[in-house]
C-alpha cells in the first residue's frame, strides 16, 4: 500500500498517524489537481514522479519540520514540472 511507502519516508513505524498521513496524501493529490496536474485518483496506481511529489508534500506537512522551506521549494518545483508536462496536464482553452 502507498501509505506504507509514505510512512517509510517519514520514518514512521506505528499506525498511530495513519489517519493524518492518509489525509496528507489526499490533500497533496487535491493540491496538484487544483494546480492542473491530472493523475488517477487511485493512489495505488500513481506514477513514480507523482509518488515522489506526494511524499515531499507529506514530509513538508508532517510534524514540525525545520526544513519546511526547502521541502516547500522542492514540492513547488515538482508540481510546476508536472504542470508543464503534457502527460500530466490536460490543456483547456477558453474561447
Amino acid at each position: 500500500m502507498f501509505i506504507d511507502d509514505v510512512k517509510a519516508a517519514l520514518r514512521v513505524t506505528s499506525s498511530a498517524y495513519d489517519v493524518e498521513i492518509s489525509n496528507l496524501i489526499q490533500a497533496s493529490i487535491i493540491d496538484m489537481q487544483i494546480a492542473g496536474v491530472n493523475e488517477p485518483e487511485d493512489v495505488e496506481n500513481l506514477s513514480a514522479i507523482i509518488k515522489v511529489a506526494i511524499i515531499t508534500y507529506c514530509k513538508m506537512n508532517f510534524g514540525n519540520r525545520e526544513d519546511y522551506d526547502n521541502l516547500k521549494k522542492s514540492y513547488d518545483e515538482q508540481k510546476a514540472q508536472l504542470k508543464s508536462n503534457s502527460n500530466f496536464h490536460t490543456w483547456s482553452f477558453s474561447k
